[in-house]
């Protein structure tokens, strides 16, 4: 069922860790499938929200195990009082209400994500059959950020013939300001070391060096100024860690267009980590690189909270899926 090395290495690595993954959408057939290729590898234990009858004759029609793998139906579990309970006490400064809570804990994003919250699950994910923001939403609410002066993005993995790259944001910060594009290139440097990613990051624009005028142009200039003088901080020394931009894509990453736009940057034409001035780019940029570049996907996995609750495309492929899982369980042993 696997094909790629490099989600092959990511499976392997989860397997050294042995944590338990929340799957909250199973009615699709996708999420069976790759939850049967973990268990089969052995590289998590799965809890998958669903009816349990349904889902047990679809791996018995398979001749599938269910070994590693527990069902649970939020409506009728004996733990959901005490998760509407724990949902209550941290929305009710917000207006939740006892019978609110009860009723939110029973949708299977929120039950998945109180499971992690409570210590049940140590990563959630979700987004096959939901959007981004129905899959965010909790995870904001209930994990919440691990950096308070940082807001939450989302980052995607891409491989193209066995090279890794992360491009970020993808998926949750449409417009981002000044700071917040200084914020998503800090975090991204984290999840970059997590994964092994060399951290070159290249914060990306229409202009290279000044070549284009606008105030996107500026934008990224400044957060370009305020990363690099975060960088100099105790946190980040000694990791081998270049930022450099404002740079068109391809003079990040070509090393021939590098030498004629910016000769003097460490970063031009060998980036690894793709920042993203908007929204806009950055999700047109992944998907135009998985459908027409034939890059793989993994991701957009959220990044900058607590615990990892992560997010599919709801075009994700089983391979996608079994690859995100793998990236969650890997998450939560940087953020245990």
């Amino acid at each position: 069922m696997i094909t790629s090395n490099y989600l092959s290495n990511l499976v392997q690595k989860a397997k050294q860790y042995q944590k338990t993954i929340v799957l909250p959408e199973g009615e699709d057939e996708r999420i069976l499938k790759a939850a049967h290729v973990i268990a089969e590898e052995e590289a998590a234990n799965l809890i998958i929200l669903g009816d349990e009858t349904q889902i047990k004759e679809y791996f018995a029609k398979n001749n599938w195990s269910m070994n590693r793998i527990s069902i649970i139906k939020p409506e009728t579990s004996p733990k959901l009082q005490d998760y509407a309970n724990l949902l209550f006490e941290l929305r009710k400064a917000k207006g939740m209400t006892e019978e609110q809570a009860l009723e939110t804990a029973k949708n299977y994003n929120y039950f998945g994500t109180l499971m992690v919250k409570a210590g049940d699950a140590d990563g959630m994910l979700s987004g096959a059959n939901h959007s981004t923001a129905d899959t965010v939403r909790p995870a904001l609410q209930i994990i919440k950020s691990a950096h308070k002066e940082r807001g939450v993005s989302a980052a995607l993995i891409s491989v193209k013939d066995g090279e890794a790259y992360l491009l970020s944001d993808c998926a949750v910060v449409i417009d981002p300001t000044d700071k917040e594009l200084c914020d998503i290139a800090l975090t991204s440097v984290e999840t970059a070391l997590q994964f092994g990613i060399e951290p070159r990051i290249a914060m990306l624009s229409y202009s290279t060096r000044s070549s284009g005028k606008g105030d996107s142009v500026d934008k990224v200039k400044r957060a370009t100024l305020m990363a690099q003088e975060a960088l100099k901080t105790d946190e980040y020394t000694g990791k081998g860690i270049e930022l450099d931009g404002e740079m068109q894509a391809d003079a990040a990453l070509d090393a021939v267009v590098a030498h004629k736009k910016a000769p003097d940057s460490h970063v031009a034409g060998k980036a690894k980590v793709l920042i993203f001035p908007n929204l806009d780019a950055g999700n047109i940029g992944y998907k135009l690189l998985q459908r027409i570049g034939g890059c793989e996907s993994y991701g957009p996995m959220l990044q900058g909270l607590n615990a990892p609750v992560n997010d599919l495309s709801r075009g994700a492929l089983v391979e996608d899926i079994v690859g995100m899982i793998a990236i969650t369980a890997l998450q939560s042993v940087h953020l245990s």
